[in-house]
């Protein structure tokens, strides 16, 4: 169960954390996260099968169930390990004397900065391109990043190591991975509290904005949190709980891992956002210290009469004593926001990369800080890993053709099939594939799979039957909390989203990406050609389809099976 809360830590580089984000959260948490994770536990237990024979025993007809949890998970797997390979990058940039994305790289001329980096940031420069060396659009495609391809290797390689013995030596590594992070989480608190502006950030992280409870989109995030922290929907709680014994007290790990999984996950936010507010504070101060020194020039004025406690009230003196010069400073004047530069340092791709990357290099010692932070970040997402991976390999091993096979073979199969697939992640339109996989691969069978799940359970298998398995293991019923979660509340809150979701993507019109411009030395919003639509269209379609194709494979091959016994029982009777 520990490997479960290690999605939560690695999901802060995708946590939308604010006021407002955080009631929508724990609504979720409670109404959705709590009760699902019990039932999956509850299945996995009680079946002792992966997600596809779990289903599948509860219908034939529901087989597709587990597949479509199987096909989320490898899509999950695809683009998961990129993350690992670009964390294994940084860390191995770090052993520097001069991190490489704390200044900018001298032109072949060797007479002054790469222009492109001047135009940006050193840290966006390195991420995008030394770390990816990033085309202008997915339609430019060029040839493999071999230092990617490399770090991409060495981390499928590990994860093969950690699961080449199947869910044993899964479980040993899973407590070094789980938790040292804890170790490293807790020094970071320690030192990102006590950094210049680092209130600022904790502030802004608690400061409700209560308008983005109206955007329908804010509920859909937080359940796609909900269900990437606990794991919901995946298959990897119902394939770890197979493994349990039969009277586990799974009800009780459902609520403490439940809670502790969402107390990380504020935990790393407040971190996180400590560092994220110093880095905001640090650029807002140097935006008032280029304010300060334009008006100082050009107003003649004493080096000491304008502070930066004071540059606004003497931008709104001059304006008032020296319009007409103070107009002609106009395009100059830069507006210091320290707002704006919160909500900029938690938007973008990359986010755990750049953001991070720019607090640490501004951090003394920003060596050993960046070395803690790689690791602590591979940690988390190798944890992560074996959970993905484990929910496509339990599942699969229930066929009889693959149990024959030893748990090296098809796991180090697996893995060699996830990582040729994977390395088009280390092209240089790979990031753009990366962010398309990011959005569309999981979200929307998430919720299409974990809403069948809950119906399934409470109408077809049946809420009395479902309690009395419950019984049976733990000794005692489920709480009345439970059956309304289930037969009511959880259903109708996902199909209100999945309804949400449709809405949104139809209404959102063609679907847009975030593309490298070079010459501007930002990312540009830039619509997908038709092919990357076709694709998007197709990610959403192939694991939800697995449900209804499953079911009509199943009823054709029944009417099948009948009609051959019917044409036998007719030959007998002739005869």
């Amino acid at each position: 169960m520990l490997l479960e809360m290690l999605k939560d830590l690695l999901a802060i580089t995708r946590f939308d954390t604010n006021g407002g984000f955080l009631i929508p959260y724990f609504l979720m948490l409670f109404l959705e996260g709590v009760p699902l994770f019990y039932m999956e536990l509850a299945i996995g237990q009680k079946m002792r099968l992966g997600s596809i024979g779990a289903w599948s025993a509860i219908s034939p007809y529901l087989g597709g169930v587990g597949l479509a949890s199987v096909v989320t998970s490898l899509y999950l797997c695809l683009y998961y390990n990129v993350i690992n390979a670009w964390s294994f990058w940084y860390l191995f940039h770090s052993f520097q004397s001069v991190l490489p994305w704390a200044e900018c790289p001298i032109n072949s001329n060797r007479t002054a900065p790469i222009e492109e980096c001047q135009r940006a940031t050193p840290t966006q420069y390195f991420f995008y391109r030394e770390t990816l060396d990033i085309s202008s659009s997915i339609e430019e495609n060029g040839g493999i990043h071999t230092g990617q391809a490399l770090c991409l290797l060495l981390a499928w390689v590990i994860t093969y190591l950690f699961i080449v013995q199947g869910v044993k030596s899964t479980g040993k590594a899973v407590y070094f991975t789980a938790t040292f992070p804890y170790v490293v989480l807790f020094i970071y608190l320690i030192r990102g509290v006590t950094l210049h502006g680092a209130i600022n950030g904790v502030k802004y992280m608690f400061t409700p904005k209560m308008e983005q409870l109206a955007n329908p989109t804010t509920w859909i995030n937080a359940a796609t949190q909900i269900f990437f922290s606990l794991g919901l929907g995946f298959g990897s709680l119902i394939a770890f709980a197979s493994y349990n014994q039969y009277n586990n007290n799974f009800e009780r790990q459902a609520i403490i891992v439940s809670l502790i999984n969402s107390g990380t996950s504020i935990f790393a936010s407040i971190v996180t956002f400590a560092i994220y507010g110093f880095k905001a504070t640090i650029n807002y101060e140097d935006c008032l210290e280029r304010t300060r020194l334009l008006l100082l020039n050009a107003f003649s004025l004493a080096e000491d009469s304008i502070t930066l406690d004071n540059v606004f009230e003497w931008i709104e003196k001059l304006n008032t004593t020296y319009p007409q010069q103070f107009a002609e400073l106009a395009n100059k004047l830069e507006n210091c926001d320290l707002e704006s530069e919160l909500d900029t340092a938690v938007e973008g791709t990359g986010l755990a990369f750049i953001v991070y990357s720019e607090a640490i290099k501004n951090m003394p010692l920003s060596q050993l800080w960046s070395v803690l932070y790689f690791i602590m970040l591979l940690l988390l997402g190798m944890g992560s890993m074996l959970g993905n991976i484990t929910a496509i390999i339990t599942p699969l091993r229930d066929f009889k053709v693959i149990s024959r096979m030893s748990n090296e073979m098809f796991n180090g199969l697996v893995c060699l099939f996830c990582l040729l697939l994977g390395l088009g992640f280390t092209t240089t339109s790979g990031n753009y594939w990366f962010t398309m996989f990011n959005d569309y691969g999981a979200t929307f069978s998430l919720l299409f799979i974990v809403l069948i799940e809950v119906i399934t359970v409470s109408y077809i298998y049946g809420i009395r039957r479902f309690e009395k398995d419950i019984e049976d293991m733990i000794g005692h019923r489920p709480h009345w909390f439970w059956k309304i979660m289930w037969a009511g509340v959880s259903p109708l809150l996902l199909i209100t989203l999945f309804i949400f979701y449709i809405v949104n993507y139809i209404q959102g019109g063609t679907p847009t990406y975030q593309a490298w411009n070079k010459e501007l030395g930002k990312s540009v919003v830039t619509e997908y050609p038709v092919f990357g639509q076709v694709f998007i269209g197709l990610l959403l379609v192939s694991s939800v389809s697995c449900v209804p194709l499953t079911a009509l494979y199943v009823y054709c091959r029944k009417r099948k099976h009948g009609h051959h016994k019917r044409q036998r029982t007719v030959s007998t009777v002739s005869a």
